[in-house]
């Protein structure tokens, strides 16, 4: 008997989700096509608006028709966001707003660090994070390997505390220790749509930009030096 009324409960919820479905308008057809597009325009802002984590393209296209190109539409937003102090930006697999780099001063003079939710990294975690990200899946014994020096469990835990890396598929090497693999948040904190927007570790190579000796080093960025590996941290949002 209990059951059944579960099964009865499933449907129901199932046939609401559809009933929401069909009274929802996605295709505008009544509507003028510039006036149709404009609401689209307004729906796809509101709802990346409203979300507090990137939209991707499949929830958005719940809201529009499906003649409806929703690059374009991407497109038309930002160009009237342009001069704006944030924008719509493609990020972890999906849309969000954030603001404009050149206003980060600004907001932090105006919130402050902890208002504002940031966490620091160290210039020792900035780096072994970006190992991961262009080596990932790796173990942490590859990472020490790697550096020459013992990485820490706390930084791995510092790491994965920030939700920055999470635990990747077992290593078949002796023990099948687990591995080590950035996530989402890592994507959205550096502004990354997907892994393959990482620079080009070749590429960097080849320009002199990078090599394993300015890694080791701590010369990923101006003032970068192994001596204040310690001292100088990098601000995150959390």
């Amino acid at each position: 008997m209990a059951e059944a009324d579960r099964k009865r409960r499933g449907r129901g919820r199932s046939d609401d989700h559809r009933s929401v479905d069909r009274l929802f308008d996605r295709d505008l057809d009544h509507l003028p096509a510039e006036v149709r597009w404009r609401e689209w325009m307004n729906r796809v802002e509101a709802t990346i608006f409203a979300a507090s984590e990137p939209v991707t393209r499949d929830t958005l296209a719940r809201i529009v028709g499906k003649s409806c190109n929703i690059d374009l539409i991407i497109d038309d937003i930002r160009e009237e966001l342009r001069g704006r102090p944030y924008d719509l930006v493609a990020v972890a697999g999906g849309w969000k707003h954030l603001t404009r780099p050149a206003y980060g001063d600004a907001i932090g003079a105006a919130l402050g660090a902890n208002e504002r939710g940031q966490k620091n990294l160290s210039q020792s975690e900035v780096l072994v994070l970006l190992t991961i990200a262009y080596f990932q899946p790796i173990t942490r014994a590859e990472l020490s390997s790697f550096f020459g020096k013992e990485i820490s469990r706390d930084l791995i835990g510092n790491l994965r505390g920030f939700g920055l890396i999470a635990s990747g598929p077992r290593s078949p090497t002796p023990g099948a220790p687990y591995t080590y693999v950035t996530t989402k948040a890592f994507l959205l904190q550096f502004g990354f749509d997907t892994l393959r927007d990482l620079p080009d570790i070749e590429a960097l190579e080849d320009a002199g930009l990078l090599s394993k000796e300015k890694l080791l080093a701590g010369d990923i960025m101006p003032g970068f030096s192994d001596s204040g590996m310690s001292d100088t941290d990098v601000a995150i949002d959390e």
